[in-house]
């Protein structure tokens, strides 16, 4: 399952113009709806594709490819690697269409993403630290500082970096007395 960042607004735009099924009859067949406001489909390569946007207005897909023996016979039949270049383009078009941005800003989003996860989590070690070696932090600090670190934790499990960076922000700047 990956996560992609969207575009502000862009959600509320496919939205009124369809939605994410819509979106997906462009690109892909036996598209079907989803509770979520989602879909399921499939396009040569891709046997099932489910997609649907969250609460925090990410793109949410999973996608299952053939493997193995499945994806040689499919790659040597008649037009299989064309059916397999055409599946890639298809792929990449909805998610440029879906998001809102082309494949290297989807990149630069991922890395910017991976940056605030590994600063939070650093933040978090930072902050232990601070509590083992600094004779100025309270018990009361400690105590506060590890309710606030298990939330950080679950804005990581969420997926959602930007808050978890900012907690642990605070975390530390409480500690040093800031």
């Amino acid at each position: 399952m990956e996560r992609f960042e969207v575009k502000r607004g862009l959600v509320k735009t496919i939205n009124s113009e369809g939605g994410l099924k819509s979106l997906a009859n462009k690109h892909f067949e036996n598209v079907k709806d989803m509770e979520n406001g989602g879909f399921s489909a499939s396009w040569g390569l891709m046997t099932e594709i489910i997609a649907h946007y969250d609460e925090e207005g990410k793109l949410v897909v999973d996608v299952q490819q053939l493997k193995g023996i499945d994806l040689q016979n499919f790659l040597e039949k008649e037009g299989g690697r064309e059916g397999a270049m055409e599946s890639r383009k298809r792929w990449s078009s909805f998610l440029d269409e879906s998001t809102g941005y082309n494949a290297k800003q989807r990149g630069d989003k991922a890395k910017e993403n991976g940056k605030k996860v590994a600063k939070a989590k650093s933040g978090i070690n930072m902050a232990r630290k601070l509590m083992e070696l600094s004779s100025k932090v309270t018990d009361e600090m400690r105590a506060q500082a590890e309710v606030m670190i298990a939330e950080v934790e679950q804005k990581l499990e969420e997926g959602n970096a930007t808050r978890a960076l900012s907690l642990s922000d605070k975390i530390n700047k409480m500690l040093e007395g800031k």
